[in-house]
């Protein structure tokens, strides 16, 4: 249980950075804000993980840092966003594709047996907002694609 936890906090600190990043990298002051909000919300659900680790298994040093696979990701962001000078629409297709494994591990997450009653409340509201995010993002992509 705790590695399932520690995933979804390497996927929200990832999700996070990623945001961060993206909000710096668009033009649109939209954007902007909605990334930067993203970027809270995702530290917002690592911060409420990493307390049940604490509180409900009595671990005291739960995950705090993003993945291997994030920082490759976020590194992939950077490079397309200096490439194509800001293109809104390829940095949405990118964080789509963030959100896309975001989902995904939420997904797996559900499917862990062990997790508490409380703990499977945390994570499925968590994955309702996290799967809001994914298809805002998938569709602002649409539309500047189609613009």
């Amino acid at each position: 249980m705790v590695s399932t936890l520690n995933s979804l906090i390497e996927t929200l600190k990832d999700g996070q950075e990623g945001f961060r990043q993206a909000s710096e990298a668009v033009k649109d002051s939209t954007l902007k804000s909605l990334f930067n909000e993203y970027s809270l919300q995702r530290a917002k659900f690592a911060g409420e993980l990493q307390n049940e680790v604490i509180r409900s298994l009595g671990k005291s040093e739960p995950e705090d840092t993003s993945s291997a696979a994030g920082a490759l990701h976020r590194a992939w962001i950077n490079l397309k966003s200096a490439l194509t000078a800001g293109d809104d629409h390829a940095i949405l297709a990118e964080c789509e594709r963030g959100e896309d494994s975001a989902v995904s591990e939420y997904k797996k997450a559900m499917e862990d047996e062990n997790l508490s009653s409380p703990l499977r409340d945390i994570i499925s509201r968590q994955y309702t907002d996290v799967k809001a995010a994914h298809d805002r993002v998938k569709s602002l992509r649409d539309q500047r694609k189609n613009s």
